[in-house]
């Protein structure tokens, strides 16, 4: 198995820091690089409010698609209304939009988010949480009210299936050499980088930027269920963060 590194972008919307995003999409342009940008349809986080609304903000989403960016539905309105992300599906955090909300709720909330994406012409075909915190019941709303069947988020060394969805594994807030084989994500959040990130994700980019590849690239035909290795990887980094939050 070959080492293969992806791009995910998170908390887009009409409010982001523009200055910051533009800038880490130069840096991506200059090497290449189409990630994955999750957007927040309907921001309701104050700490999202960083600029003025952008009233081109639906244009610029546009243009990424169209220089082949992955677009993904990320949450509803990003604020957190249950503290039950640890009993979820991706055990990262407490707070979460989704885990642990009836089936009703969640259904409402991938509702409004798709009706606004679509409203504005693009229709979503991926996903992820705000916290990446989620449950099977945000998998059923997703099915019933979206046409989303791919998730980035979890932890494992290669994409996998799981009751009729896909998921890309996503690991690192940023990004660093692996040393193990596999399809690796790094998430970054250009709303809140500062010099040393960018310095450090632009070095990265350049000296590996033959690693790296796009979403539309990754070959969905053979995956399978999760494999023993990366349910063992699973179970060793969320009980790592366990024990780490004891201390």
């Amino acid at each position: 198995m070959s080492l293969k590194y992806l791009i995910r972008l998170d908390d887009a919307c009409p409010t982001m820091n523009r200055a910051l995003w533009g800038r880490i999409e130069t840096i991506l342009d200059e090497n290449g690089i189409r990630p994955m940008v999750g957007i927040i349809p309907h921001n309701d986080d104050i700490q999202q409010e960083i600029n003025p609304v952008d009233v081109d903000f639906w244009n610029k989403v546009h243009s990424w698609k169209e220089k082949g960016w992955a677009i993904a539905l990320h949450g509803y309105n990003h604020c957190y209304c249950s503290d039950e992300g640890m009993q979820g599906l991706n055990p990262l955090w407490k707070r979460s939009e989704f885990a642990g909300l009836p089936l009703e709720q969640q259904r409402d909330k991938i509702r409004r988010g798709v009706t606004i994406m679509r409203e504005h012409g693009i229709n979503p075909l991926y996903f992820f949480a705000p916290s990446h915190t989620f449950d099977d019941n945000t998998l059923i709303a997703l099915k019933e009210e979206s046409d989303i069947r791919i998730i980035s988020d979890t932890i494992a060394v290669r994409p996998y299936k799981y009751k009729d969805f896909i998921f890309i594994p996503q690991l690192g807030g940023h990004c660093y050499e692996m040393k193990i084989p596999g399809t690796w994500t790094f998430c970054l959040h250009p709303n809140v980088m500062g010099e040393k990130e960018f310095t450090q994700t632009e070095f990265f980019l350049q000296t590996y930027r033959k690693r790296f590849i796009s979403f539309d690239q990754l070959d969905f035909s053979k995956v399978k269920e999760k494999d023993y290795f990366s349910r063992l990887l699973g179970w060793l980094y969320f009980n790592q963060r366990k024990l780490r939050a004891i201390r």
